[in-house]
């Protein structure tokens, strides 16, 4: 059996190149989209043109003229009907301002003592041990703590004792921005 090309075979032939062999006749659809350019840009001066022919007339038109208002009746009072011209003082509450002496009372802050985050409670241990360890991809050391109660034992999620409430909602805030919303700053107990 004889082997065959498929490379050559896959090859389109060339086109034969015949000289004096008459164009085919254009149709309709040939024609008319050779006219659309010229149509297009025809339609696109007319709106032109009426553009600035618009712009013209509405220069042209004469401007609307208001007629002024009436004058109010002049009043005329006599001398005797005014009221006395206040004396020129100088401002006293300046030289009153010297002298004054102001006192502030100020209160003393009250601290808030100790405070603890609280970032879960969990029935199972290695639910709390998960959430610690995400915690700790923050860079912030968590406790669990067992904590047996009137319906069971829980697993809590602690961070702390921090000195304020401050410090705690700084480090929540951390929390907050690496997906962890679920903690709480409570006073320490």
């Amino acid at each position: 059996m004889p082997q065959k090309d498929y490379v050559r075979a896959s090859r389109p032939k060339p086109a034969s190149k015949t000289k004096g062999k008459a164009r085919p006749a254009r149709g309709a659809k040939a024609q008319a989209a050779s006219q659309k350019p010229w149509i297009l840009i025809g339609l696109v001066l007319c709106v032109l043109l009426a553009f600035v022919y618009g712009l013209w007339f509405l220069r042209q038109q004469a401007p609307v003229v208001t007629p002024p208002a009436a004058p109010a009746p002049a009043v005329t009072v006599k001398k005797d009907e005014l009221p006395p011209k206040p004396v020129a003082e100088p401002y006293q509450y300046i030289e009153e301002l010297k002298n004054k002496e102001v006192t502030v009372e100020v209160t003393e802050q009250r601290r808030s003592g100790p405070a603890q985050l609280q970032c879960g409670s969990f029935r199972q241990q290695t639910q709390a041990e998960a959430m610690k360890a995400q915690i700790a991809f923050a860079g912030i050391t968590a406790d669990v703590r067992r904590t047996e109660g009137t319906n069971g034992v829980w697993f809590r999620v602690v961070l702390g004792p921090y000195e304020s409430r401050r410090a705690a909602t700084v480090d929540m805030n951390r929390l907050r921005q690496m997906g962890i919303n679920t903690c709480q700053v409570r006073n320490w107990a």
